[in-house]
């Protein structure tokens, strides 16, 4: 199938003005002004008129709970599965699986099986072998086998420190944990990231500061998340990032005043990205630790949070969309993703003025329209 989109102001995500878009199969192989009489030689070619409206990548989400997370209060409170027209109408069109809390009754043989069939409706997937214990609960018996033999599986993850419900592992047990990930990465050709929750105790990103400081650790092997807890670990996290690590702020009503006070501590933005947590649960503890509240969280405020960090003033709209694209691409190593450019796949947003996803594509396969999902799970 051949898609031509006709001047779209590209940002890409830097900006490249008003060009042409060609998309061929599930890949991008034009990029600039396609003169009428090429399409001569492409005579089934859908053509639409992009005019007015802003392409940028599909972003990427690295931190979701396709499965389903959660669990803190008991039973009842395992979150449910995430379905696919959730995640498309959220502009997401590649997503990293994560479990959580529970490595217990939640399995990487389910999340394995849910990313498959989220790739099988339409959707670029992966996911992180480990959970937040130490050690970790892998598929193969090793993070380093699950990551160089299990196609998907791109790193180890969620890896809980700093919070009650981790398993206070030692510095010297991350450091292991964190070069087996990492070695299978040079053996597999993937990121081989380690990406840990950081929870809201006073240690904060101390473990990891040691594990760049006193151990022979790569700092690009390293990705923190849900740094916007306190101003006290956002400061650190800033300090994480000026020595090569990559930092993630989860998405919230809060967002923009955590990117703003990000940008004033001087943090690198290109060390910087955003996700969701989607499906992931937002318990409330008292100070003793006893659960007094629960939510779930939800992949479109990832959105509205990219076009509300667009909008602060000093914040270009290339950064902003770095953050959920070219960023996400580069830590994860998926080098065909999170780029507007000649053989990446296609994956693309339209958006207008309102920020409403007037077409979205999903390696080139049109996922929604008018800023509704045109896919949707088996048993939507």
């Amino acid at each position: 199938m051949v898609t031509l989109l006709r001047g779209a102001d590209i940002c890409a995500p830097e900006r490249l003005g008003k060009q042409d878009i060609l998309i061929e199969g599930q890949q991008i192989t034009f990029i600039g002004d396609l003169p009428a009489e090429a399409l001569d030689g492409l005579p089934n070619a859908t053509v639409i008129d992009a005019q007015g409206l802003t392409a940028t990548p599909g972003f990427i989400d690295p931190h979701v709970h396709i499965s389903g997370g959660g669990g803190e209060g008991g039973y009842a409170n395992r979150t449910p599965e995430i379905v696919v027209s959730d995640i498309v109408r959220a502009g997401v069109t590649t997503v990293i699986g994560c479990l959580g809390t529970d490595g217990v009754t939640r399995s990487h043989a389910d999340l394995l099986a849910k990313a498959r069939a989220l790739e099988t409706e339409g959707i670029s997937t992966f996911i992180y072998t480990g959970s937040y214990q130490v050690p970790a609960r892998t598929l193969t018996g090793a993070v380093v086998d699950d990551v160089v033999l299990i196609d998907k599986v791109i790193g180890v993850g969620e890896v809980a420190i700093s919070d009650r419900r981790s398993f206070q592992p030692t510095v010297e047990a991350l450091a292991e944990l964190v070069s087996q990930s990492h070695v299978g990465g040079l053996l597999s050709g993937k990121a081989g990231i380690t990406h840990f929750h950081v929870g809201p105790y006073t240690t904060r990103l101390a473990p990891l500061h040691r594990l760049l400081d006193d151990y022979p650790i790569a700092p690009q092997a390293i990705y923190a998340t849900h740094i916007t807890r306190s101003p006290e670990l956002l400061a650190d996290a800033v300090d994480l990032a000026a020595k090569g690590a990559m930092v993630d702020m989860t998405a919230s009503s809060t967002t923009t005043q955590s990117l703003q006070r990000y940008i004033d501590l001087g943090g690198d933005l290109s060390r910087l990205t955003l996700s969701s947590d989607a499906n992931g649960s937002l318990p409330e503890f008292d100070s003793d630790g006893r659960l007094i509240g629960m939510d779930v969280a939800k992949q479109t405020t990832l959105y509205e949070q990219v076009w509300a960090c667009a909008d602060l003033p000093g914040v270009e709209l290339s950064q902003a969309i770095s953050l959920v694209t070219s960023n996400t691409a580069d830590v994860l190593g998926l080098e065909h993703k999170g780029r507007l450019r000649i053989g990446a796949d296609a994956d693309i947003l339209l958006t207008d003025g309102s920020h409403t996803i007037q077409l979205a594509f999903a390696r080139g396969r049109e996922v929604v329209r008018n800023g509704a999902p045109q896919i949707r799970g088996t048993f939507e």
